[in-house]
């Protein structure tokens, strides 16, 4: 059998892998390998990886836990503060009080100021909805929208490359995933040429009710500029397709002389027509934040132009999970109204800046472009790296029943102790990538 030595003596370093592939590794069961750990870090858990959370998260949650700690001066009073509120917030004053299914009155009217803030146009927390993170949300309108066999099946437009998670979601609703092609050489863009393409290739297979886009993209990590955006809304318009927006990352932007521009403050930029008409679902998350507390599962989904009966709808597949947990519920409050500028806790909150996560971005970048046979687009936003894996003839054809960058990533494991997802495949470009 080829060695991995033998086709790539330089890959160390690439921790990102899957739960499941830790149950194949025979070091588990007693054989001695070289190296001693793994380190999991596939499903974006930075605090797993070592990040230290934000102790005024944890300062304000821990005292609405235990509210005798209100009169104890051993956190900041910004901290006592803003738990008392939080609690007044609550059933009962009581963190252990069931919520409404969408979540708390008080933080969904926090999420509403924070996207006016954010965006410059009204948004109303009647139309905010709480879930058990972002994903959960997601789940929601994609049951909705699913239904129909054959012909008549919902397709759902989804970039190819995509988040890992997504394909999953879309299979258990009985939901067809119709892929668009993003382009590698222009940094992952998401191009209407390509969007038009799959929309032919598919017409008269499924009945198309929405697109799908992850910006900044998972796992990708580009970052659409406004003209891209306004040209998604347009095609999305003409074809009369509900937008699914994945904004997660949308504070973790690095990239020099570029910023966040979140789909609805475009949208209500353009014309009437399209303001008053485009369907539009926005996600973000407690997770995905730089917050980073993915243990507190919760993020919520503002909707657009969505009827009123549909959004009962959305209520009733929420009450499923009674409500989102309490304390992730007051985890996104503190997110998206952090401490101010003159507050005890502001500059312990103001730690992680943007300044790091470019520093960070761009060692990575040159680790993996350093690597013989691995090349990769730089990332303006988000937490993932996307890397091309250029494998040399041997390997690129079926090894042992398994597609070339699986047996690639089964060798990485096995002689590295690294375990590595496998990117989708682009049948097109016959490229692999590293996820």
């Amino acid at each position: 059998m080829t060695s991995l030595q033998d086709v790539n003596p330089r890959v160390r370093g690439i921790r990102i892998s899957s739960h499941s592939a830790l149950k194949s590794l025979d070091f588990l069961q007693g054989v001695q390998k070289s190296f001693k750990e793994v380190i999991d870090v596939s499903c974006g858990d930075p605090q797993r990886a070592g990040m230290r959370p934000i102790s005024f998260v944890r300062q304000v949650i821990a005292v609405c836990l235990c509210p005798e700690l209100l009169t104890e001066e051993i956190f900041p009073l910004d901290v006592r503060i803003r738990a008392q509120k939080l609690l007044e917030a609550c059933d009962g004053q009581s963190v252990g009080s069931y919520t409404a299914s969408s979540g708390l009155p008080h933080v969904r009217q926090t999420i509403a100021e924070f996207i006016m803030k954010r965006d410059g146009v009204p948004a109303y927390a009647e139309n905010i909805f709480i879930s058990s993170g972002a994903q959960r949300a997601l789940m929601v309108f994609i049951k909705l929208l699913s239904g129909g066999e054959g012909q008549h099946q919902t397709g759902v437009l989804v970039p190819q490359p995509c988040p890992h998670t997504l394909l999953p979601v879309l299979d258990e609703a009985g939901v067809m995933a119709v892929p668009y092609r993003l382009i590698e050489e222009k940094n992952w863009a998401v191009d209407k040429s390509e969007l038009h393409q799959a929309l032919t290739t598919y017409r008269g297979r499924c009945e198309l009710r929405a697109i799908y886009i992850s910006n900044p993209g998972i796992p990708t990590g580009h970052l659409q500029d406004r003209k891209s955006i306004e040209e998604v809304i347009e095609f999305a318009a003409a074809e009369r397709l509900m937008l699914l927006v994945d904004e997660v990352y949308q504070d973790s932007i690095y990239a020099p002389n570029r910023e966040f521009i979140s789909y609805k403050k475009v949208l209500f930029e353009m014309e009437k027509h399209l303001r008053d008409s485009v369907e539009l679902v926005s996600f973000h998350s407690l997770s995905c934040a730089f917050v980073a507390e993915c243990g507190l599962r919760a993020g919520y989904m503002e909707v657009v132009n969505i009827d009123s009966r549909v959004m009962h709808y959305v209520d009733t597949l929420l009450c499923t999970d009674i409500n989102a947990p309490v304390t992730g519920q007051l985890a996104l409050d503190l997110m998206l109204n952090p401490p101010k500028l003159g507050d005890p806790s502001y500059n312990t909150f103001t730690l992680l800046t943007q300044a790091t996560l470019a520093r960070n971005a761009q060692r990575a970048l040159k680790l993996l472009n350093d690597l013989p046979g691995i090349s990769c687009q730089p990332a303006k936003g988000g937490i993932y790296l996307y890397p091309h894996l250029d494998l040399p003839p041997e390997f690129r054809r079926q090894m042992l029943g398994l597609e070339p960058v699986v047996f690639y990533c089964q060798m990485l494991l096995q002689e590295e102790g690294l375990i590595t997802g496998p990117g989708q495949h682009d049948e097109r470009t016959g490229s692999h990538h590293l996820r």
